[in-house]
């Protein structure tokens, strides 16, 4: 007889165990379903996904690690620290990157065995209906198992979108997994994509002593973000910290031999070579939903191989739903923890929620980079009258007591109502202050309500409060 649960979710990605633990939280009997293992040594599948495993996390130890690193080359000694002959041990590097990743991943276990949710190992697809329960197939290696469904949370993921006619080894050419571990530092470093994942693994190997060129298809450099934040940013990257960013680049031949990686492309002065010692590839995304029966049952699928939902993450079919990278919208591991909880509590007839305006955008390059809500250009297209406030980190005490001036706040308010419509950040923990601007959005804030706000001092906090001023053209400190 066929195990029975109110609700399986299928991957154990981000937006997959918090939708499992919710679910068990409201009481509900619940399985997860994973399948990668994502090399562990044991051979156990590694709960987490891309995001954990072999994504955000391992690539921000990386960025740290990398960051101080050249903090100790170039910026102690503003501090009046000297120090000589810093070396950096790769192996060490890429160890505490993998021991941090271990640490997580099991912690995901214990907290599915805290809320009594069910871990099925092995690869989950659509058997069929048996009544108003659907049968979830379970390939794992001793076999296959059915199990019985009254929900189905179907949260499979994404995997890197690779170039036709450029083979992906993780040896010479990489994607984000294997540009996560390499075992020594590359002298000259290619990447195609000039995206978040190319500039964060760029300026990683970079920091490090490698000479990085980022080709670009698109021609402007950042342009899902605010042109004063992009401006901003390719003046730091390429002016200050030597990244050699080429915009649009028409990808040609890509060939690997005994000496490296050949590229061959096309820039507005014609033809082009780069020569490098290993090529990371960082070209977007693709949606997990082969294998998994959705013509057996019907389920759709956009023309991009995502499974289409409403609103609330539900699918065309009766009980199945779908989150994160699976189905339309930003690609954002967050994104699709919000979604999983709503999920949860939708099943059990409570009011999920997700405001899909508010959901932050992060690059943690350095500065990093942040930004929550429209752009300047966005509300120019769309007509909206709007008022600005922008205020640099060079007039914050804080950020001057730490070296790092770079960047700046700005805020973007309704004309009318002064709620406010977006905010854009670069600058050191751009990624921390934006969370205040998310918060305040969610709410509905007006950029006087910030104004309001007392602000720690000195904090980096207080550009956000002081960019709130500017929008009424009376800030304190600027």
């Amino acid at each position: 007889m066929s195990r029975q649960f109110d609700v399986v979710v299928i991957g154990a990605g981000p937006g997959g165990y918090v939708a499992a633990i919710r679910a068990a939280q409201l009481g509900f009997s619940v399985a997860c379903i994973e399948s990668e293992s994502y090399a562990d040594p044991k051979g156990e599948v590694r709960l987490g996904g891309t995001c954990l495993n072999v994504g955000c996390v391992p690539s921000k130890a990386l960025l740290q690690s990398s960051e101080l690193f050249d903090q100790a080359n170039h910026s102690f000694v503003m501090h009046g620290i000297t120090v000589e002959n810093v070396r950096m041990d790769v192996t060490t590097m890429v160890r505490r990157k993998e021991n941090i990743v271990t640490q997580l991943t099991t912690g995901i276990r214990g907290l599915f065995k805290k809320n009594k949710v069910t871990l099925l190992s092995g690869r989950g697809s659509f058997a069929g209906r048996e009544q108003d329960l659907w049968q979830i197939a379970v390939a794992g290696k001793e076999g296959t198992e059915t199990v019985l469904a009254r929900h189905v949370i179907v949260v499979t993921g994404s995997r890197p979108r690779h170039l036709e006619g450029i083979a992906v080894d993780n040896k010479l050419v990489c994607d984000n997994a294997g540009a996560l571990s390499f075992d020594a530092v590359p002298k000259r470093l290619g990447v195609i994509g000039a995206g978040v994942i190319g500039l964060e693994l760029g300026s990683v190997w970079k920091r490090l002593g490698a000479e990085v060129n980022i080709l670009e298809a698109m021609p402007d450099f950042l342009a899902a973000a605010d042109q004063a934040v992009a401006k901003e940013a390719w003046k730091v990257f390429t002016r200050k910290q030597g990244l050699n960013i080429h915009l649009g680049v028409k990808i040609g031949k890509v060939s690997t031999g005994k000496k490296g990686v050949t590229v061959e492309y096309e820039n507005e002065e014609g033809a082009q070579i780069l020569e490098c010692d290993k090529l990371i590839v960082s070209v977007g995304r693709q949606p997990n939903t082969e294998g998994l029966g959705c013509e057996h049952i019907g389920l759709a699928l956009d023309e991009r191989g995502r499974i289409q939902v409403d609103g609330h993450c539900h699918t065309n079919l009766e009980n199945v739903w779908a989150v994160g990278d699976v189905v339309p919208g930003p690609m954002l591991a967050h994104k699709g923890m919000d979604e999983g909880v709503m999920v949860a509590e939708l099943i059990a007839g409570q009011s999920g929620h997700i405001d899909y305006n508010t959901i932050p955008w992060v690059i943690y390059t350095h500065p990093e980079i942040a930004w929550v809500g429209k752009t300047e250009e966005q509300l120019k297209r769309e007509g909206i009258a709007y008022r600005s406030g922008q205020i640099p980190f060079a007039a914050n005490g804080r950020a001057l007591g730490q070296g790092d001036t770079t960047g700046f706040v700005k805020m973007l308010a309704d004309a009318q109502t002064d709620r406010i419509l977006g905010v854009h950040i670069i600058g050191n923990n751009a990624s921390e202050l934006i969370a205040e601007a998310v918060a305040a959005m969610e709410f509905g804030a007006a950029s006087e309500d910030i104004a309001r706000i007392c602000h720690a001092h000195p904090t980096l906090s207080e550009v956000m409060h002081e960019a709130a001023l500017a929008v009424d053209k009376r800030p304190l400190h600027f």
